[in-house]
């Protein structure tokens, strides 16, 4: 009976963590990275290279990387000639990737710290860019969004993904009417309605 309480009382908390998270949007600590080191079901590498379709010799972004889950494949299709730049609030999350790749030999990754609402590049510096599990995270959805229109090229692509366990999941729906919101549309999809890759035309 006390374990079985005790069980209860158990998930009722990472309940009530989860629901405050989702209503509290923050990037996940570099303390908890854990998390954004778990497989990644559906939303898969291979299916963002394929969605993404990086090529030698571009320029692209990625928001949020947090320990570059995602990162290192996408800058060894850029080379040779090409360049990743990784963004982040956490200075940990991108030391953190900087060392993996270069534990890979990468030296085609660039790191900058700030924050998403604001970044720090000119217009059409990047001929795509992507963020996975983060959009969810940053306060103003649709300010990161229209940043990331005003920072990649006229015709690039922007490829977000989401999977319904994250806390801070945004649907499908909630996605494409904030990306038409900045002058994006909705181009194509990879997986389903509980995980997706998004593309959207900046």
């Amino acid at each position: 009976m006390h374990a079985r309480t005790a069980a209860l009382a158990g998930a009722g908390g990472a309940l009530g963590v989860a629901l405050w998270w989702r209503y509290n949007p923050s990037a996940c600590p570099y303390s908890q990275r854990f998390w954004v080191e778990l497989p990644h079901p559906v939303i898969t590498r291979e299916r963002l290279l394929e969605v993404l379709a990086p090529a030698a010799g571009e320029r692209i972004l990625e928001v949020g990387p947090g320990t570059g889950y995602y990162s290192l494949d996408v800058a060894a299709r850029l080379e040779p000639g090409g360049r990743l730049d990784v963004f982040d609030l956490q200075k940990e999350m991108l030391d953190h990737t900087l060392r993996r790749a270069g534990e890979r030999g990468l030296t085609n990754v660039e790191a900058t710290q700030g924050d998403a609402r604001d970044l720090p590049y000119p217009d059409d510096s990047f001929d795509g860019g992507f963020l996975v599990t983060v959009l969810g995270e940053i306060p103003d959805q649709e300010a990161a969004l229209r940043e990331l229109a005003r920072v990649v090229k006229p015709g690039g692509r922007v490829v977000t993904g989401e999977i319904a366990f994250d806390p801070h999941f945004v649907s499908l729906g909630s996605l494409e009417s904030r990306a038409a919101a900045v002058g994006m549309r909705l181009e194509r999809t990879s997986g389903g309605r509980l995980a997706y890759f998004a593309r959207l035309e900046a």
